[in-house]
C-alpha cells in the first residue's frame, strides 16, 4: 500500500511562511501568527519537519560587513559533457567556499557559479588558481554584480493550500 500524497491546508501554508521569515520565531508567536495553540501548532511543524520541508536552519550573515562585497556570476563551459568530467567539476567547485552557488546549466555555458569575494584581486586568484587548474574547462566566462536588486530566501508559496507529490513525483496541486 502506498502513502496518499499529503495536502498541506492554509494553516500549514502560513507556518511554512513565517518560518521561512524568521526560522528563530517562538512556538507562541508562530501559533498566534497562524491563529492555532501552541500545542497543535507545535505538532503541525513537527509533521511538516517529519514531510522532509525543512531542507535546513541557518543563519543569513550580512556579506558587506564580513567584507564579501563582490557578487560574481561565472559561466564555465567544458570541453566535453562526459559523465566524468561534470562529476570532476562538481566536485572541484563543492570544494570552494567562495562559491555560493553552482548550476548545470542548458544553453552556451555547462555551469553557472555564483562566487562572493572581498575583492578583484582575490576573484583573479580564484580564477587563475583554481578554476583554470580544473582539468576539462574550455572557457571561463565572468560577470560582476553592480548591485543586488533583490534577493530571497524564502520560497514562494500557493495561497491556500498544496498537494506534496508521491516520492515517485506525481501529484503538484496548488490552490
Amino acid at each position: 500500500m502506498t502513502d496518499q500524497p499529503k495536502r498541506l491546508d492554509r494553516i500549514d501554508i502560513g507556518i511554512l511562511r513565517q518560518l521561512q521569515q524568521d526560522a528563530r520565531i517562538t512556538n507562541a508567536d508562530l501559533a498566534r501568527a497562524v491563529n492555532l495553540s501552541t500545542t497543535p501548532c507545535f505538532n503541525r511543524v513537527r509533521a511538516l519537519e517529519k514531510l522532509g520541508l525543512f531542507k535546513q536552519h541557518v543563519t543569513l550573515l550580512n556579506p558587506e560587513l564580513l567584507g564579501l562585497r563582490i557578487n560574481v556570476f561565472i559561466q564555465v563551459r567544458l570541453e566535453k559533457q562526459v559523465e566524468h568530467a561534470l562529476s570532476r567539476f562538481e566536485q572541484a567547485i563543492a570544494e570552494r567556499p567562495e562559491v555560493m552557488e553552482c548550476y548545470l546549466m542548458t544553453g552556451d555555458a555547462d555551469y553557472l557559479l555564483r562566487v562572493v569575494m572581498p575583492d578583484m584581486q582575490t576573484l583573479e586568484r580564484f580564477i587563475v588558481d583554481h578554476l583554470t587548474k580544473i582539468p576539462g574547462i574550455s572557457n571561463i566566462r565572468s560577470s560582476l554584480a553592480l548591485k543586488q536588486v533583490q534577493y530571497k530566501t524564502a520560497l514562494p508559496l500557493p495561497t491556500s493550500g498544496l498537494t506534496l507529490p508521491d516520492p515517485d513525483g506525481t501529484v503538484t496541486e496548488w490552490t
